[in-house]
């Protein structure tokens, strides 16, 4: 397929994928408009998140709750619900057109990753895939953070690629440590929505030191020669700056918390401590339920200790109990891997009916391009493992962090993002099977 046609297909899908996520904006904040006040479909994060970008908007202090929660939450999606209230004011629908759009943005980059890692075909059928899935169409315009952070996390895995595929030598380039630096920065973007992101890139530095690409100028994974090499001094000062991008993002919420906590360090948000207590606790069941979390224990302790007590509570009851541990780790699984969404609001048998044509081959043909990958791909350079790595990687890392915190498929959902590459891999070698 020429660039020329490629365009018109890519602008099409897209144009298509925001035309389809606008409609949904319509009909979902008409459905949410029946009840007064209410701001989402699922209760619960939605209204903190418009109350904060309500403060973002009007200038005010980053905090909520009474007594105020300053780290309660990472500033990236309430920065903006922000600016789209001081650009068209208090009103959700608006809010649900703007994010309409990042969903219609984080479809691109379905196509930027797979036309890098492949071809422009594969990147096509995934961008397809990614504009027409039911789940990506209705949660890009909820008040949620899922859709936003999906953005982020496509950014992040793709400045991954560009770090990967530089040719390695005795010394690092310049242009290896901007590409690292660049790869550090767009980490921290992710990280400002959604901070479990925070521990990916790290562990993508420790498998580059692992199995570092050949010293190649390829242009693309799949023409990575077929010998392992690469030193790893190399590897150490690329990630090196790839860290120091990543601390330098997270720097200015890094220091705001420090004047905010009395001097602690805090990279992220003090909410991980009663996140983890959620799923680790005597009544944990892989739901949400805070009803542990008084409002008034923030009147007799700092959010700091607040959040240092249930992180030693948690995982002073995985100590106490490792065999209820593993059995809820097993429910947090099926709930993160369920086809369908785990909340009585999208219940009804034509939701699960929609969701089910869409979702099973999505998955089926993900398989599909597994194994196919796993034949063509698979060479001592470690081709494949970095696709594996870009598009299996990060819903996997999910998966495996909601084993502790309380898990949901809207856990799962950013990471199917990249995982559409697989399937697109799969679809494409099959109408080439059936061509020739």
């Amino acid at each position: 397929m020429n660039d020329h046609r490629t365009r018109i297909w890519l602008w099409s899908i897209l144009a298509l994928a925001l035309v389809l996520r606008l409609g949904a904006a319509v009909v979902v904040q008409r459905l949410v408009a029946r009840t007064p006040g209410r701001v989402c479909l699922i209760a619960g994060d939605a209204d903190g998140y418009w109350e904060l970008g309500r403060r973002v908007a009007r200038g005010q202090d980053f905090e909520i709750y009474d007594p105020p929660r300053r780290v309660l939450r990472m500033p990236g999606f309430p920065v903006v619900l922000g600016l789209s209230i001081a650009v068209f004011g208090d009103d959700l629908g608006s809010a649900r057109f703007v994010l309409a759009l990042i969903g219609t943005l984080a479809c691109g980059c379905v196509y930027w990753l797979a036309a890098e890692l492949f071809n422009s075909e594969i990147g096509l059928i995934a961008t397809a895939l990614a504009a027409f899935s039911p789940t990506f169409i209705v949660f890009s315009v909820m008040i949620l953070s899922e859709t936003t952070f999906a953005l982020g996390l496509m950014l992040s895995v793709i400045s991954l690629l560009y770090v990967v595929r530089l040719p390695l030598g005795t010394t690092p380039s310049r242009r290896q440590m901007t590409a690292a630096l660049i790869a550090g920065l767009a980490a921290a973007i992710a990280v400002y929505v959604r901070p479990s992101w925070l521990l990916f890139p790290p562990a993508a530095i420790a498998w580059l030191w692992i199995w570092p690409p050949k010293h190649t100028e390829a242009q693309s994974l799949e023409q990575v020669p077929s010998r392992l090499a690469g030193p790893r001094t190399t590897v150490v000062w690329i990630g090196l700056a790839m860290l120091l991008g990543l601390a330098a993002g997270l720097a200015p919420w890094t220091v705001r918390n420090y004047f905010v906590t009395g001097g602690k360090f805090v990279p992220t948000t003090l909410w991980m401590g009663p996140s983890l207590y959620d799923g680790l606790n005597p009544t944990a069941n892989g739901d949400s339920h805070m009803e542990f979390l008084p409002n008034s224990v923030y009147e007799e302790m700092s959010e700091y200790d607040v959040d240092r007590l249930y992180r030693r509570k948690a995982w002073n009851w995985v100590a106490e109990n490792p065999g209820k541990t593993l059995e809820l780790a097993w429910i947090k699984l099926g709930r993160y891997w369920n086809l369908f969404p785990n909340t009585p609001q999208f219940d009804y048998w034509y939701v699960r009916a929609g969701l089910l044509i869409f979702v099973i081959p999505v998955l089926v043909f993900a398989i599909r391009g597994l194994v196919v990958g796993s034949t063509r791909y698979s060479t001592p350079s470690g081709a494949w493992t970095w696709v594996l790595i870009l598009t299996l990687g990060p819903i996997l890392y999910f998966s495996a962090l909601h084993t502790l915190f309380v898990s949901s498929l809207r856990y799962r959902l950013p990471a199917e993002y990249p995982l559409l590459v697989l399937s697109a891999v799969g679809i494409w070698d099959v109408l080439h099977r059936w061509n020739k």
